[in-house]
């Protein structure tokens, strides 16, 4: 679920921040920069975890920065195809349910990726799963699921101007996000397997 991967970047050190050892003054700034990000095919970057090369800082006309050349390791979460997990239910709809882990919310079940015999009731705005006749076990917003991730999804997200106003904000796509599924023993509400 975490791995540790090396990068490498150039890290801008503001000319206030020159006081200050080198390797603390760029280990604070990559943890600005990558800290709680995705990186595109690697993953939610959780902390840089140490730094493996410093280059001497360089000068750039007009800029009273140091531009150092730096190669480190990080800290990043990166669940495997296959690798089950347990979250909280956000929201149930007609297309599936949306998970999140107090960290990351950007989990999906897509109806067809339930057990066999279930569907959506949307009165109660809950999944049902019906293993025999007489028994109906529901899946609600803020029941404790367990799902098995199927396919990791990384989209490229070009950036906004800051005055732009927020109405798009509920339709816009995650950089990250995982396909999950919950269709074998074991999987879905915690509290029917206990």
């Amino acid at each position: 679920m975490f791995i540790l991967s090396e990068v490498s970047d150039i890290v801008k050190i503001p000319p206030h921040t020159f006081h200050i050892p080198i390797n603390e003054a760029v280990t604070n700034e990559l943890h600005k920069k990558y800290a709680n990000k995705v990186i595109a095919n690697l993953g939610l970057v959780v902390a840089v975890w140490d730094l493996s090369e410093i280059h001497d800082g360089q000068l750039k006309p007009g800029d009273g920065a140091s531009f150092v050349k730096v190669r480190f390791r990080c800290v990043v979460w990166k669940p495997f195809v296959g690798e089950i997990l347990s979250g909280w239910v956000t929201q149930c709809t007609a297309e599936g349910i949306k998970i999140g882990m107090r960290f990351f919310d950007e989990i999906f079940v897509p109806k067809n990726y339930f057990f066999e015999n279930c569907e959506f009731k949307p009165v109660e705005k809950a999944w049902v799963w019906k293993p025999d006749d007489e028994t109906e076990l529901y899946i609600d917003v803020n029941e404790r699921v367990r799902f098995r991730v199927e396919e990791e999804v990384f989209s490229s997200i070009k950036p906004r101007p800051t005055n732009q106003d927020n109405q798009e904000e509920d339709n816009k796509v995650p950089p990250y996000a995982l396909i999950a599924s919950c269709q074998t023993d074991g999987m879905g509400c915690v509290s029917w397997w206990d």
